[in-house]
């Protein structure tokens, strides 16, 4: 899957590597960078390459919770209410331009992403498995767009910059565009029987009790940073242990070696810190201090 999607979107490995550990680890993906770098693209192009139903949603100032998540409708033939889903109910979501949806809009995907299901009228509904949301957003554009809470941000799993494209990169960019825009796979390359079993895989990955202590180390080690204003919490602390398992199986092993963490411990953590430097720098910072487990 990652040779196909270099072929579809010029980004860096690591990036893509990134967005895999994201798809495998059942979370979700901030795609955050200035506009024309092909976010849009790369979270168009997964949704392509694995198949199941894709919905896009364009975040405007005037959406409303409902048109996220859908609602219940009067119809007059019946006289009866009936549930409508939005086009959250797909498995994989583009929500486009988050930021720039109003905070009201923005909370509708709060229970989606982190429970899987939305309730209306006290009636819970479950979402499709597997269920993705990748989310877009141009920092540079502020007049009129709300910046993400923290209680959001928590649920993303990683943000990934894209970021300029170098000589090279520009060209092969000009090369694809030459005669046409390049197609995406006209096949899903996997099932989605097939990616929920490799979503099952990540969770019998092997964890010792060293370096699942290693893990939490690094967590509670956030805390004592005088520049943090929001410390690792739980549920950031158990992103970081479940996106090194992904990342282990990535990498075709069954069990969790201390270098996975290390691996992911910047994109998972940094933006959940709440600094006003370089979180990459404070975590990085961490995982120096901690002593790594033998």
């Amino acid at each position: 899957m990652t040779n196909r999607l270099q072929e579809l979107v010029v980004v860096a490995p690591s990036t893509l590597r990134l967005v895999l550990v994201g798809l495998l680890a059942r979370g979700h993906i901030l795609l955050e960078d200035v506009p024309g770098v092909g976010k849009t693209l790369l979270g168009r192009s997964l949704a392509a390459c694995i198949g199941g139903a894709f919905h896009r949603i364009q975040f405007t100032s005037d959406l409303l919770p409902a048109d996220i998540v859908g609602g219940n409708v009067f119809d007059p033939r019946t006289t009866e209410f009936s549930f409508r889903p939005g086009p959250v109910f797909a498995n994989v979501v583009l929500a486009d331009e988050i930021n720039r949806g109003t905070p009201r809009a923005q909370s509708a995907l709060l229970e989606a992403m982190g429970e899987q299901n939305v309730t209306i009228d006290g009636v819970t509904h479950p979402l499709p498995d597997p269920f993705l949301v990748i989310a877009t957003q141009n920092p540079v554009e502020q007049y009129g767009t709300f910046p993400l809470p923290e209680s959001e941000l928590d649920r993303f799993l990683v943000p990934l910059h894209l970021g300029h494209p170098d000589v090279a990169a520009t060209d092969e960019i000009l090369r694809r565009h030459e005669r046409g825009n390049p197609l995406p796979p006209s096949h899903p390359l996997i099932s989605l029987q097939e990616l929920r079993a490799m979503q099952d895989l990540v969770l019998e990955v092997a964890v010792a009790p060293a370096v699942r202590a290693y893990c939490g180390a690094i967590a509670i080690a956030t805390r004592s940073e005088p520049s943090v204003g929001l410390p690792a919490s739980p549920r950031a602390t158990v992103a970081l242990l479940r996106a090194a398992q992904a990342l282990a199986v990535l990498e075709g092993r069954g069990h969790l070696i201390p270098d996975d963490l290390k691996a992911v411990a910047g994109p998972v953590l940094a933006h959940r810190l709440a600094v006003a430097g370089n979180g990459l720098e404070i975590v990085k910072g961490v995982i120096e201090a901690v002593p790594v487990p033998a």
